[in-house]
C-alpha cells in the first residue's frame, strides 16, 4: 500500500524520471509488481489520484437551462405586454389582473415543459458519453480484466495490442515489436519502435523515451506490457490541457435543416399575425389587447423548440439504441443509419457467433475429427467414427503444438460463464483443440520459450513466432492455408520432412475446399527451423516465412448466429442490400452466405484481388467479396458510393480505419474490434452482431420518422390556428380567439401529445419501405401540402362551426334562450362599450353569442388536434391498424389534455380565465362532429400514398 505524503513528496514523484529506472526500479517505487494490484490496493489509489481522465468544462447549472427557456424574443415580448397589461388594470377604476397572470402562468409552464425535455436530452448526451468510455486491458489480482480507462490508477500493469490507445503513461516492462504512434503528443509522424532498455540521460527529451508509452498514443503494431506511471492530468498528454470528447455535440444536419426552416417559418408567421394586428385595429378593438392576441398568437404558432425537440429525439433515441447495444459516437449518423442501402458486414463474429470450434485436423493426407463444443477444453479424436490417441500420430501433435505456440489468446475459466476466451477467438481455439490432446500451456511455454513474434497482419494473413527448443531456434507460422501452402517447398508426413509434390498440393487443396464448402473454416501450418537467432534483430517476412515445412491444415466451425438470417431476410424486405465481406477463403464464404440468403448457389463471387480489376457496377451486382484486404474494402466502398449508395461498413482492425472513415456509415466491433476502428466509426457494436447493424438501421428510421410525426403534428395544428385567426378577420368574422385561449392550446393541446410523438412506437411500415433519399428535405412536397390539407380541413369545418353559434341557425336569438356564466356579468360591466351602448341588451345578446361561438369552436379545436395527433401517427399505416393503445404516454396525454380541457370549461374561475361558456349536449356532439373530417381526410390520405407508392404489404388490425 502506498503511504501517505507530504505535498513535497507527492510531487517529487510526480517528477519521478521513469524512463531512467530499469524496470524492477519503476516496479519498486510504484510499488507494484508485474502481477499488478490487488482491487483493494487500486480502490486505495484511486481514492488518492482520482479518476484517469482529463478535466473537462463543468455541466451547465440547471438553473441556467431553465433560464435560457425564456430567450426567445416573442416569449419576452409577451411576458412585458402581459406586465403592461397588468399596469393599465391596475391604473383603471375596476382592475381585472387576470389575463395577464394567467399568460405569464401559461408561459411559466411551457417553460418548465422546455426545461424538462432538455434535461432529458442531456442526461442522454451524458449516458451515451458513458457507453462510448474506452476501456483497457489491466492485471489485477493476478488476473488479466478489462476496465473503463477511467479506473486506472499508478502502479496498474496494463497490456497494450496492436490498435489499442494507450490509456495512462507508462515504463515498458514489455515489447514485442511494438510500435506506438506518438504524433498526437511529440508531432512525430512515423511510428516509435519500442523496447525496455534503461535510458541514463535525465536529459532525453520525450520524443526519445523509446521504453516509455503516454495517453492518448496509439499503438500500430506489435504488443507489450507497461507499469502506469501517471494518470488523468498528470500524464504528458494532460499537461497540455488537450481536451477530448468521444461524443460529437454539434448541431446535425437535421438539426440545422429544421432551425432554418423554423426561421423561414416563424417569419412567415410573424407576418401573418402582423396583419391580424394591423387588422383588429381597424376594426376598432382594444390596441393592448390585440398585440398581446397577436404575440401569443405567434408564440403559439412559430415553432421555435423544433430544433430542441430534434435534439432530444436524437439523444432519447441513441440512448435506446444504446441499451440494445448499438453504441452511437456521431448524432449525425443516426441520420444517415435511415437512409442505408447497403451494409458491407464481416462474417466472423458479426453473422456468425464467433464461438470457433476446431471439428477437423487434416494431416498425413488424411482427416481427423474433434469432438466437443465451444472453449470447454475435453473432447477427442476419431477417424471413421474410431476414437483414437491423437498422441500416436505425430504430425498431428506438431500441428496442435503450432497452435498453441503461435497464438496470443488466453482461455480462462469463468464461476458464472464458463470457459472464456481473452483474445482472438480463433486463436482461442486453437488453444482448446491442444488442450484435448494433452498439451498444455505452462508446460510448452516452458520447453519452447518464445524469443520473437512477427505479428499477425491483414495483408499478409499470416502470423510467425521463434521459439527456442533444445538449444535451436524455429520459426513457426499459421495462417491462410493456399498462402502458407505457396511457401511451402516440403511437407511433414508420418512425423517426416520430405518435399512437397504437386500432387500433395492437390490433395490438401482438395481436401481444403471440401470442408470450406461444408461451411468449416481452415489454417494452415507451417514451421522452419532457423540457423541462428540473434537477439535484438528485426527479422523480415523473408526470413521467417520462407522455404517452409507444411504440416497440416486445422479447420474449425463458427456457425451462423440464429438471428442473422431472419435479420437478412428484413433487410431485402426493407430495400437494403447486404454484403459479405470476409478474409475467409471464398468457398467457405460462399457457403454460409448462400445459407443466410446472402446471395444464392450461382451469384456471383469474388475474391479480394478481382477487385481491382472490377468497374463499380459490377462490385454493386456482386455480394460476396473474399481474401478481402482492409484496401480492399476502401475500394468497394467507393465504388459503391459512386453508384449513389449510401453504405455501412463494419471494421475491427488498424488498417479498416480508412474504410470506416470513407464509409457513410462506419461499424466498429466493440467486443475484438481496436481503439482504431472504434475511433474511426460512427458507431460500435457492443455485442458485435449483426442483426444489431439492422436493429440499428430500423432506429435510425425510427428516431427520423418520430422527429417528422412531431413536426407533422405541431406545424398541422398551428397551420389551423393561424388559418382560424387569419380567415376569420378576411371573413370579417368577431375574433375566434382570446391570448388565454390560444395559449392554452398550444400548452396542453401541442405540449403533451407532441412529447409522447416523439418517443411513439416505431411506425409496423418503417421496415417494409425502401430506404429514404439522403438528399430528400424533411418538409418534402407531399409533406408540406398534407399539413395545409390538415390545417384547411381543420380550419373549414371550425369556422363553420363558429358561424352556426355566432351568427347561424344556432346563436341565441332572445335572451331568455342564453344561459350566462357567473363570469359574464362581470365582464360586461368592465366593458366601455357596454356601458355606454344605446342598447345594452341588443350588445349583451351579441356578445353571448361571440362568446359561445369561441367556447364551442376552442372545445372542437382542442378535440380537432388530439385527433390529429393520433393521426400523426403514421403516414401509411390507419389507427385501426397502429391501434389505439400501443402508445400508451399518447394516450394518456390525450387523455390529460381532454380532462384538463372539461375542467376549465365546468370550474367557474377556470371558465371566468379563459372566457368560456359550459358546454350542452348538442354542442359536444357537433365539436366531435365538425372535428373528425381531418381524421377521415388523413385516413383516405394514407390509403392514396401507399397505393401511390406500390405499398402492397397488409398490416393486421391491432
Amino acid at each position: 500500500m502506498i503511504s501517505e505524503e507530504s505535498n513535497e513528496e507527492s510531487q517529487k514523484k510526480e517528477e519521478e524520471k521513469y524512463f531512467t529506472k530499469s524496470i524492477d526500479e519503476a516496479l519498486d517505487k510504484l510499488e507494484t509488481d508485474r502481477k499488478g494490484l490487488t482491487s483493494d490496493e487500486a480502490d486505495r489509489r484511486f481514492e488518492k489520484y482520482g479518476p484517469n481522465e482529463l478535466a473537462s468544462k463543468p455541466p451547465k447549472p440547471r438553473w441556467k437551462l431553465f433560464l435560457e427557456q425564456f430567450n426567445d424574443p416573442l416569449v419576452i415580448i409577451l411576458i412585458i405586454a402581459a406586465v403592461i397589461s397588468l399596469v393599465v388594470e391596475f391604473i383603471e377604476e375596476h382592475p381585472d389582473p387576470t389575463d395577464a397572470i394567467v399568460i405569464t402562468l401559461i408561459v411559466l409552464a411551457n417553460a418548465i415543459i422546455g426545461f424538462k425535455q432538455e434535461g432529458k436530452a442531456s442526461d442522454a448526451i451524458a449516458k451515451l458519453r458513458e457507453a462510448a468510455a474506452p476501456k483497457a486491458e489491466v492485471y489485477r489480482d493476478g488476473k488479466e480484466v478489462q476496465l473503463f480507462s477511467r479506473e486506472i490508477v499508478p502502479g496498474d500493469i496494463i497490456e497494450l495490442n496492436e490498435g489499442d490507445n494507450v490509456p495512462a503513461d507508462g515504463r515498458l516492462i514489455e515489447a514485442v515489436n511494438l510500435k506506438i504512434d506518438e504524433a498526437s503528443l511529440t508531432g512525430e509522424s512515423v511510428a516509435v519502435n519500442k523496447n525496455t532498455k534503461t535510458i541514463e540521460d535525465e536529459e532525453t527529451p520525450l520524443a526519445e523515451r523509446d521504453n516509455m508509452c503516454f495517453m492518448g498514443c496509439l499503438t500500430t503494431y506489435g504488443r507489450g506490457k507497461a507499469v502506469v506511471t501517471r494518470t488523468g492530468m498528470d500524464t504528458e498528454f494532460g499537461k497540455i490541457a488537450q481536451l477530448i470528447s468521444d461524443v460529437e455535440e454539434k448541431q446535425t444536419p437535421l438539426q440545422e435543416k429544421i432551425g432554418q426552416f423554423g426561421k423561414w417559418l416563424g417569419y412567415l408567421i410573424l407576418l401573418v399575425c402582423v396583419i391580424v394586428f394591423i387588422a383588429e385595429l381597424g376594426r376598432g378593438e382594444n390596441p393592448l389587447e390585440m398585440f398581446i392576441v397577436a404575440i401569443s398568437l405567434a408564440v403559439a404558432a412559430i415553432p421555435e423548440g423544433l430544433p430542441a425537440v430534434v435534439t432530444t429525439c436524437l439523444a432519447i433515441g441513441v440512448t435506446r439504441m444504446t441499451k440494445k447495444n448499438a453504441i452511437i459516437k456521431k448524432l449525425p449518423s443516426v441520420e444517415t443509419l435511415g437512409c442505408t442501402d447497403v451494409i458491407c458486414t464481416d462474417k466472423t463474429g458479426t453473422l456468425t457467433k464467433n464461438e470457433m470450434t476446431v471439428k477437423k485436423l487434416y494431416v498425413d493426407h488424411e482427416t481427423y475429427n474433434v469432438s466437443g463444443t465451444g472453449y470447454e477444453p475435453t473432447g477427442e479424436f476419431a477417424q471413421n467414427d474410431q476414437t483414437l490417441d491423437i498422441n500416436q500420430v505425430p504430425t498431428a501433435m506438431e500441428i496442435l503444438r503450432i497452435g498453441l505456440l503461435c497464438n496470443n489468446a488466453k482461455l480462462a475459466e469463468d464461476k458464472k460463464k464458463g470457459y472464456i476466451i481473452f483474445g482472438d477467438p480463433t486463436e482461442g481455439c486453437l488453444i482448446v483443440s491442444a488442450l484435448k490432446a494433452g498439451l498444455t500451456v505452462e508446460r510448452l511455454e516452458e520447453e519452447y520459450p518464445r524469443v520473437y513474434e512477427l505479428p499477425f497482419d491483414s495483408v499478409r494473413k499470416k502470423m510467425s513466432v521463434i521459439c527456442k527448443h533444445n538449444g535451436k531456434y524455429y520459426s513457426y507460422i499459421k495462417g491462410a492455408a493456399e498462402i502458407i501452402l505457396d511457401d511451402c517447398p516440403k511437407i511433414m508426413i508420418d512425423g517426416q520432412v520430405r518435399d512437397l509434390t504437386q500432387d500433395d498440393k492437390n490433395k490438401i487443396m482438395n481436401a481444403y475446399n471440401e470442408m470450406a464448402s461444408n461451411a468449416l473454416r481452415g489454417l494452415g501450418f507451417a514451421y522452419k527451423e532457423l540457423s541462428s537467432y540473434e537477439e535484438g534483430k528485426e527479422y523480415t517476412v523473408e526470413e521467417l516465412e520462407r522455404e517452409l515445412v507444411f504440416v497440416g491444415l486445422q479447420t474449425m466451425i463458427d456457425p451462423p448466429r440464429e438471428e442473422t438470417k431472419p435479420s437478412i431476410a428484413l433487410c431485402n424486405l426493407a430495400g437494403i442490400t447486404v454484403k459479405m465481406i470476409t478474409g475467409d477463403n471464398l468457398i467457405t464464404a460462399k457457403a454460409i452466405a448462400t445459407e443466410l440468403g446472402i446471395t444464392t448457389e450461382d451469384g456471383k463471387a469474388y475474391e479480394g484481388k478481382d477487385v481491382d480489376n472490377l468497374t463499380p457496377e459490377e462490385i454493386e451486382e456482386c455480394n460476396v467479396f473474399a481474401r478481402v484486404s482492409p484496401e480492399h474494402k476502401q475500394k468497394i466502398v467507393n465504388a459503391l458510393q459512386e453508384e449513389k449508395h449510401i453504405t455501412a461498413m463494419t471494421g475491427d482492425g488498424v488498417n479498416d480505419a480508412p474504410a470506416l472513415k470513407m464509409a457513410d456509415v462506419g461499424v466498429a466491433m466493440g467486443i475484438t474490434g481496436t481503439d482504431v476502428s472504434k475511433e474511426a466509426a460512427d458507431m460500435i457494436l457492443a455485442d458485435d452482431q449483426f442483426n444489431t447493424i439492422v436493429t440499428a438501421v430500423e432506429e435510425g428510421r425510427g428516431i427520423y420518422d418520430n422527429i417528422k410525426k412531431f413536426i407533422m403534428y405541431l406545424l398541422s395544428s398551428n397551420i389551423a390556428e393561424i388559418l382560424i385567426m387569419f380567415v376569420a378577420i378576411i371573413i370579417n368574422f368577431e375574433t375566434p380567439l382570446v391570448a388565454t385561449q390560444i395559449l392554452w392550446i398550444n400548452l396542453v393541446t401541442d405540449g403533451l401529445p407532441g412529447v409522447a410523438l416523439s418517443v411513439d412506437p416505431y411506425d409496423p411500415t418503417l421496415m417494409k419501405r425502401k430506404p429514404r433519399d439522403s438528399e430528400e428535405p424533411i418538409i418534402t412536397k407531399r409533406f408540406a401540402s398534407t399539413m395545409v390539407i390538415r390545417g384547411a380541413i381543420i380550419t373549414l369545418f371550425i369556422l363553420i362551426l363558429f358561424w352556426l353559434y355566432d351568427q347561424g341557425p344556432l346563436a341565441a336569438k332572445t335572451l331568455s334562450e342564453a344561459n350566462f356564466p357567473n363570469w359574464f356579468d362581470g365582464w360586461l360591466n368592465s366593458n366601455p362599450e357596454y356601458l355606454e351602448h344605446p342598447d345594452p341588451d341588443a350588445f349583451k345578446l351579441l356578445w353571448y353569442n361571440h362568446w359561445r361561438a369561441r367556447s364551442v369552436l376552442f372545445n372542437c379545436l382542442v378535440i380537432g388536434e388530439l385527433i390529429n395527433a393520433y393521426n400523426s401517427r403514421s403516414e401509411y399505416a390507419s389507427l385501426i391498424e397502429l391501434g389505439i393503445f400501443t402508445n400508451m404516454s399518447l394516450f394518456y396525454s390525450v387523455l390529460i389534455s381532454f380532462a384538463l380541457t372539461i375542467f376549465i370549461f365546468y370550474l367557474p374561475p377556470a371558465a371566468g380565465i379563459f372566457y368560456l361558456l359550459p358546454q350542452d349536449g348538442l354542442q359536444w356532439l357537433l365539436a366531435f362532429v365538425f372535428a373528425t373530417p381531418v381524421f377521415f381526410t388523413v385516413e383516405f390520405l394514407k390509403i392514396f400514398y401507399r397505393k401511390q407508392e406500390g405499398l402492397d404489404f397488409h398490416l393486421n388490425p391491432v
